[in-house]
């Protein structure tokens, strides 16, 4: 984030805090419009940004094609979009390799990381996080699921604490395949 809009943000939280009734300049506020500054820079750093942080390896389609790569338990933070409060959770993704090709196992939770750093809903989230994914390696089949805790609804509105949100996207061999899919969430939700 270049400083001028790192300006605009911090201007934007005195004035939300004025409005809001607080007194900016207490001892307690008067960093905290830069800091709030730093922490939209790190959590919005997707916005406009390519996923290019990845490393396909050639495997050989004998060996590898009928295997299920599961990932299991990555964990993920995002910012609401309709309201700019946390969401959090899990991912669970499993793929089946096409020609051989395979991500490199660390580039599947880069890849979580980095679709969930700009402001987002559940269900995109977990739907692009697939379509990356296969745009990336396309292989024969992903499945995912995403489980997540909303702060939109714990601290406002319902009020509903401790929900769990469940999203689930499937391509390829998993989309008609029920029996595919119900192993896969078999799988990785114990």
């Amino acid at each position: 984030m270049d400083e001028k809009n790192k300006k605009v943000i911090e201007q934007a939280v005195r004035d939300i805090l004025t409005a809001v009734g607080e007194d900016v300049n207490r001892p307690g506020l008067i960093e905290t419009p830069e800091r709030v500054a730093k922490m939209y820079a790190e959590v919005f750093s997707s916005v406009n940004e390519d996923f290019t942080n990845f490393k396909v390896f050639d495997e050989g389609a004998d060996d590898v094609d009928q295997e299920v790569i599961t990932i299991d338990h990555i964990p993920f933070y995002s910012m609401c979009e309709h309201h700019l409060l946390p969401f959090f959770g899990e991912v669970a993704l499993a793929y089946v390799p096409r020609g051989g090709q395979i991500v490199g196992l660390s580039k599947v939770p880069r890849l979580v990381g980095h679709v969930s750093r700009k402001p987002n809903v559940q269900e995109r989230l977990t739907s692009e996080v697939a379509q990356t994914l296969d745009d990336l390696i396309h292989p024969q089949g992903i499945a995912i699921v995403v489980r997540a805790r909303h702060m939109c609804m714990e601290m406002r509105g319902v009020k509903s604490v401790g929900n769990v949100t469940q999203t689930t996207y499937y391509m390829g061999e998993f989309k008609d395949d029920l029996a595919r899919q119900g192993l896969f969430l078999q799988q990785v939700l114990k």
